[in-house]
């Protein structure tokens, strides 16, 4: 796969984004593996904008490194300066599952605190099951969630 292709002023907001950034990923003296491209893989899916420092002292090898990761990854190539590399690849969306209809959230355990009148007693600790649409008053009542009524008003 091709390279992201950027404008200049793109690429400098981004080089700008990266600058407080620290590497994510290290490649070592191996080069180019498998697991550094999966790594580097989850990372822009994590983050979309990442550091790589490469730990060579080659410079054409950096620059080989820093073309394959973004041609194999997809990613743009933002910036190369000494032993760093940055790549930005956008993050995806992701999918949410829907929730099913006519189901609500799960019950729940709460603790409701009973003080007593003359304040000389503990507080009285109740535990209670509460459902997805019932809530807990301050007074310690629990209470059907209403259901939102639409405005009678005209649009």
């Amino acid at each position: 796969m091709p390279a992201i292709q950027l404008t200049t002023s793109e690429r400098r907001a981004l080089r700008a984004d990266a600058h407080h950034l620290d590497p994510v990923v290290m490649i070592g003296g191996d080069g180019l593996t498998p697991a550094v491209l999966k790594e580097t893989d989850a990372a822009l899916k994590a983050h979309g904008l990442i550091k790589v420092r490469v730990l060579g002292d080659d410079r054409a090898n950096r620059e080989e490194i820093f073309a394959q990761m973004c041609d194999q990854l997809n990613a743009a190539p933002i910036q190369h300066i000494g032993k760093l590399l940055v790549l930005w690849r956008p993050i995806p969306e992701k999918v949410s599952a829907e929730p099913k209809e006519g189901r609500g959230a799960a019950p729940r355990e709460v603790k409701i605190l009973k003080f007593s009148k003359s304040g000389l007693r503990r507080p009285e600790i109740k535990k209670v099951q509460v459902m997805g649409n019932q809530r807990v008053t301050a007074g310690g009542l629990i209470k059907r969630a209403k259901k939102r009524v639409a405005s009678k008003k005209p649009s």
